[in-house]
C-alpha cells in the first residue's frame, strides 16, 4: 500500500514506489506500506496507529514521511524484528534521509524500501547431515 497526498507523486514516482515495494515483498515476505503526509498529531503516535490498521501488523514494515514537518517513521511489526534490528531500521533511516535532504522524496523511499527488505529477509541456511 502507498498511500499519498493528492498531488504528491506523478503517476511514474508512484509506479516506481509501487514496484519497490512489490520487489521488496518477494524479496523479504513482509509486507510494506508506505504512507506521504501530514501526521496527525505526534508523527510517532501517528505512524503507529496506521501500522496497527493495517491487515498483518505483525508482518508489516510502515514508512511514514511527513514532508512539511521533516518526519520520517519506520514501524515494523513483532515478527518483522525477529530479523530486522533497530540498527539496520536506522541505517535505512540514514540512507533516506540523505537522499530526502537532495530533494529525492522518490529515490530516499525506493532505497529505504529496498535496504530494509535486504536487510529483513530470513538468512540463508545451510542443512548438513548429522
Amino acid at each position: 500500500m502507498a498511500q499519498v497526498a493528492a498531488g504528491e507523486f506523478s503517476g511514474a514516482e508512484r509506479y516506481a514506489i509501487d514496484e519497490a515495494i512489490r520487489r521488496a515483498e518477494t524479496l523479504c515476505r513482509y509486507e510494506f506500506s508506505v504512507f506521504v503526509g501530514v501526521a496527525e498529531g505526534d508523527p510517532r503516535a501517528f505512524a503507529t496507529q496506521l501500522h496497527n490498521s493495517l491487515v498483518a501488523p505483525a508482518r508489516s514494515i510502515l514508512i511514514m514521511v511527513d514532508v512539511p514537518r521533516r518526519a520520517l517513521e519506520i514501524v515494523t511489526g513483532g515478527y518483522v524484528r525477529r530479523t530486522l534490528s533497530d540498527a539496520e531500521v536506522e541505517l535505512a533511516v540514514l540512507e533516506m534521509r540523505s537522499r530526502f535532504s537532495q530533494d529525492d522524496l522518490v529515490g530516499g523511499l525506493k532505497r529505504g524500501i529496498e535496504m530494509l527488505a535486504d536487510h529483513a529477509r530470513a538468512p540463508q541456511t545451510l542443512h548438513t547431515e548429522s
